[in-house]
């Protein structure tokens, strides 16, 4: 796949406490922020920003590393050369006082920002509320940004923070104790659902994780879990991407099958709500 050129996508900025960070958009309606997974925000990444904003959405990509529209693909650029660019994003997150890799019982620092700038698209596309869609490192962000009322529908696929080094880190996800109880809170009392993906063979988001979840939120937890041999296999590493690298985008496949019940999730929540239909 080669390099997207971002055409079809605006570009701006937004700061929050001294913070300034490069945003993409596109489309129309109420917003979804769309968190990339290392090593950023890649071709296939803005193929699902796409999907979003084809149902009706404004899909809003904040940079938190990497180079917008470059393909990490080896074939795209040679092996070495994507080796290191795939490195130099790993570099810039372990460096970063703003990412929490192997901590359990707090978020990272970098969801503050991102709690504002959902705050910010709500307020600029309005509708009932926010959708946010984390993968990989940034999986568990929308989890923790689902303490503000404004996020409606929160998508964590792969989550992979903590690192699960330890079986202590494979049963949490990166949010504080009083950060999730605000959240178990909503989905009790406000009917928040919150959505999670992963493959069942994927060691970066072990089955602890989302049994974790299951018994933290109950049936307000999805969990799509899919089998290894449903990955598309053309991907470059083992299962792991449900919504990018690894999907077969096509009928009847079961990660076509995961993304469109991530795509349900939005329109109930932020497009059928707006109309004034009830949620189920």
């Amino acid at each position: 796949m080669a390099d997207h050129d971002l055409t079809g996508f605006t570009r701006s900025r937004f700061t929050h406490e001294g913070t300034t960070r490069k945003i993409l958009r596109r489309g129309e309606g109420p917003a979804v922020v769309v968190m990339a997974e290392i090593p950023g925000i890649t071709p296939k990444v803005l193929a699902f920003a796409e999907k979003v904003a084809a149902i009706g959405c404004t899909a809003v990509l904040p940079v938190l590393f990497g180079t917008p529209g470059r393909d990490a693909h080896p074939t795209a650029h040679g092996s070495l050369r994507s080796g290191l660019y795939t490195a130099s994003s790993v570099l810039k997150v372990c460096v970063s006082r703003e990412f929490n890799l192997l901590a359990t019982g707090r978020s990272s620092r970098v969801v503050t920002w991102l709690r504002a700038l959902a705050a910010h698209e709500h307020k600029r596309c309005g509708g009932p509320g926010v959708g946010a869609v984390g993968m990989c490192l940034t999986g568990g962000f929308a989890l923790a940004m689902a303490t503000d009322d404004r996020l409606l529908a929160p998508v964590l696929s792969q989550p992979s923070l903590p690192l699960a080094v330890t079986g202590r880190r494979a049963c949490a996800i990166d949010i504080s104790d009083e950060e999730l109880a605000v959240v178990k809170g909503r989905c009790e009392q406000d009917g928040l659902r919150v959505l999670g993906a992963r493959f069942r063979g994927d060691r970066l988001v072990p089955g602890d994780r989302f049994a974790f979840l299951r018994r933290e939120l109950g049936d307000a937890f999805t969990a799509v879990e899919l089998d290894d041999g449903d990955a598309n296999p053309e991907g470059v590493l083992p299962p792991h991407s449900v919504l990018t690298e690894h999907l077969i985008d096509a009928p009847g496949q079961p990660t076509r099958a995961a993304l469109d019940e991530v795509l349900d999730l939005f329109r109930t929540r932020l497009l059928q709500e707006a109309d004034g239909s009830a949620a189920p």
